[in-house]
């Protein structure tokens, strides 16, 4: 029998290999669609409640509640998908995200105060669809034992950077062209639009868990020791991500160039996504925890000079090396899932580390925007030193939480688990159109 994922020995995994995956560009497109949004929704609040307030403080407080809530809500979304599947979810969550963006927007323009704004921020958040989970989980179903799966983080990565290379770029010259309004205007479309073409894929999308048996407890994915050590770490990258955005938005303002700041974010978005095109391509010899310590401590060093940029070119340069450093991060740390979390609680591990990411951006754009307002746009960049130093050190001591260790009782799916020798359906994929898990060499 062959198997929906093969393996050549004498080839290096790459993404052309990994996109012949079967059927797999039935959901990586509508999902590259999706999650475009994603990188257009706090900088659009930004810029539109700083136009409406006058403040960066105020913006960053309106877009923190959005982070915030967000974070709180990812983890049980991603339990609800985990048990009643993707497409169920995500109609829905679509829907009333774009309801949310929507009234928030009118609230806004009709000149609100900044707490119903907030208010107001907390529903948009909430709903928040978590597309690239659900994309990540499908390809862990797919690739599970692969040595091909590595390189799937890494695709995604880049998927995501891509989205935050072009979704700051797309909101600012729509805020700043056309109308404050009219970012989060099109990041309620494109979630509606995008959503709903990727909750129509069934086919791919991973199996439901079954429901505990009697005598049997389903292990929430937070009971997992080393994904709590990975939240730590997302949260620091988080914090990266919100602090760059206020701190370049208001240095953008200083050097009364307010256009200069899409490109700016542009630029450490591309250092990003070129880092996560090479560790895609890259066959490492060097495990996931170490990989990820070190490119943790690469990405606090970059981030502690970013305060003593004076110069659009200086922290263009200096932000590129930033994103350089963040993408090894930011993949380890997701290709370590599957080691430390089994499929059952997946999508929903997935989700906390999504959330953790809006929970350190939201805290970043709070305190940046203060620093910034009372200070100038140096200060808002201590913001990523301080936030990736913490993560760093919490990181290096509780490292030896990063083995792979799972709990001896955990439902993993709908039916029990076939014996080891028996074989698979003709063309190795099962009845929920998922590949077994088959043999492969890594080299």
């Amino acid at each position: 029998m062959t198997s929906a994922v093969t393996t050549d020995k004498s080839t290096r995994p790459g993404y052309g290999q990994l996109l012949r995956t079967p059927g797999a560009l039935g959901f990586v497109l509508p999902g590259f669609a999706a999650r475009l949004p994603f990188g257009m929704l706090t900088i659009s609040i930004l810029l539109l409640v700083q136009h409406t307030t006058g403040s960066y403080g105020s913006a960053g407080i309106v877009a923190a509640f959005t982070g915030v809530s967000m974070a709180v809500f990812a983890p049980v979304m991603g339990k609800l998908i985990d048990r009643h599947g993707q497409s169920a979810v995500l109609v829905p969550v679509a829907l009333t995200h774009a309801t949310a963006v929507s009234s928030l927007v009118a609230f806004a323009l009709l000149g609100a105060p900044v707490w119903a704004l907030a208010l107001a921020a907390v529903p948009a958040g909430a709903s928040v669809p978590q597309v690239g989970p659900m994309v990540r989980s499908r390809w862990a179903a797919k690739l599970e034992g692969s040595p091909l799966l590595p390189t799937a983080a890494a695709f995604e990565s880049v998927t995501d950077e891509f989205t935050f290379v072009v979704g700051p770029v797309l909101a600012t010259a729509l805020c700043t062209g056309i109308n404050p309004a009219a970012g989060l205007v099109t990041e309620a479309a494109l979630t509606l639009i995008g959503g709903l073409l990727f909750a129509a894929q069934r086919a791919t999308q991973p199996g439901l868990v079954a429901r505990p048996a009697h005598g049997e407890k389903h292990a929430p994915a937070l009971s997992f020791h080393g994904l709590r050590v990975l939240i730590v770490a997302f949260i620091g990258i988080g914090a990266v991500f919100g602090g760059m955005q206020v701190s370049l938005a208001a240095f953008s303002e200083e050097i009364g160039n307010p256009g200069a700041n899409g490109l700016l974010y542009g630029v450490f978005a591309a250092g990003n996504m070129i880092a996560g095109i090479a560790c895609g391509a890259i066959a490492w010899k060097i495990g996931p925890r170490r990989r990820l310590l070190l490119g943790y401590i690469g990405l606090t060093a970059a981030a502690s000079v970013l305060w003593a940029a004076d110069s659009m070119i200086l922290l263009g340069a200096l932000g590129l090396v930033v994103g350089l450093c963040i993408a090894p991060a930011l993949i380890t740390g997701y290709t370590m899932i599957e080691q430390l979390v089994p499929a059952a609680s997946r999508t929903e591990a997935f989700t906390w580390l999504t959330g953790a990411v809006a929970f350190g951006q939201a805290g970043a754009v709070t305190l940046a925007g203060r620093l910034t307002d009372s200070h100038g746009s140096s200060y808002g960049f201590l913001v990523p030193l301080v936030a990736t130093a913490l993560a760093l050190t919490i990181l290096l001591a509780l490292r030896a939480k990063l083995a792979p260790k799972a709990p001896s009782r955990i439902v993993s799916s709908s039916r029990p688990a076939a014996p080891a020798t028996s074989a698979a359906p003709a063309g190795g994929v099962n009845e929920r159109g998922l590949g077994h898990r088959v043999p492969v060499t890594v080299d």
